[in-house]
């Protein structure tokens, strides 16, 4: 439900719908992919005994709810201080996706692509964000090339999925794998975000969407606290 609009000095601000954070917490069970190492956080200061409270963070940029940019796979391609904020914020949706555990899921699972519109931020919820901390949480669905090809030609702006990856678990990739969904939208320049969670009040619906990615100058993708609200 929109809340009342606030007074704002002499504007008046439409708060519209709470936000959910769609972002898995920084911490020792933060999600990622086997091969990268586990991020750390360790005090450098700490009250009483120092002046203040100060946190070193030590992480792959690819750990928990992050931004994949057209960088982390395509020679030459835009970093993540490169990205236009247009692409990281603005009208999206949440499409329902109908898949079972280590599915390579084609376009009829995806049962709100009829609410698509060009320039949108998607994200496919397959409901695996609620296996996170499971064993299962690591078989998770996947996109066939069928549904990148056809994201690319509806001309969004970003795929966020709530699994580790779009493309085939760790666990299923054969010798050779070459992250075929990770090439077909990075190499069109469609942004990718991986690890979303806590979907549920948005799910089949259209939304407004903050993705914003810390701001790593050369970097090939970051952390990013992503938060979701229903479209008024």
């Amino acid at each position: 439900m929109s809340g009342p609009p606030v007074e704002q000095g002499h504007a008046t601000v439409d708060r519209g719908s709470p936000w959910v954070d769609l972002s898995h917490p920084l911490d020792d069970r933060v999600p990622r992919i086997a091969i990268f190492p586990p991020p750390s956080y360790t005090s450098v200061l700490e009250l009483p005994g120092d002046p203040m409270n100060v946190t070193r963070m030590d992480m792959v940029v690819h750990t928990g709810t992050h931004v994949d940019a057209p960088s982390h796979f395509v020679a030459g391609a835009e970093t993540v201080d490169q990205l236009d904020l247009t692409r990281l914020t603005g009208a999206g949706v949440v499409c329902r996706v109908d898949a079972a555990d280590e599915e390579v899921y084609g376009l009829d699972a995806v049962l709100d692509r009829d609410s698509v519109r060009a320039g949108d931020i998607v994200i496919l919820e397959t409901g695996w964000w609620r296996h996170f901390g499971t064993e299962r949480y690591g078989r998770h669905p996947s996109l066939s090339v069928e549904v990148a090809e056809w994201l690319v030609d509806q001309e969004v702006a970003m795929v966020a999925v709530d699994t580790g990856t779009p493309d085939l678990p760790v666990a299923l990739r054969p010798e050779g794998f070459g992250w075929p969904v990770h090439h077909v939208l990075l190499g069109a320049g469609v942004l990718i975000a991986e690890h979303l969670t806590n979907l549920a009040d948005l799910s089949g619906r259209r939304v407004e969407l903050i993705l914003a990615p810390l701001n790593i100058r050369g970097a090939d993708g970051a952390p990013v606290r992503a938060l979701g609200r229903l479209a008024r």
